[in-house]
């Protein structure tokens, strides 16, 4: 049996979760753009390390690069998307 009150709790609980779901859709771009950043760094990173474990290169000049490159398009790819969400 419903009490005096629970239509009012109820009505704050969606309240909230609707607040919290506007909340997470609000962020969802930044989150994917903030992803896209670190999946090309590690990605980069990861194939300039395996070259030079191919090569045998004593110094991880590839690695380097690799995670340079990453760093730039990742960069590049963040900036635009954070970019074109606030237009």
């Amino acid at each position: 049996m419903a009490r005096p009150g629970d239509r009012e709790r109820k009505d704050r609980d969606d309240e909230g979760l609707s607040d919290l779901a506007e909340g997470y859709r609000k962020a969802a771009p930044y989150m994917a753009a903030s992803s896209s950043l670190v999946a090309a760094v590690g990605v980069f990173t990861l194939l300039g390390y395996l070259a030079d474990r191919k090569l045998g290169n004593e110094v991880p000049w590839l690695t380097m690069l690799g995670a340079v490159v990453g760093m730039t398009g990742g960069f590049i790819s963040f900036f635009k998307q954070v970019l074109r969400v606030k237009k």
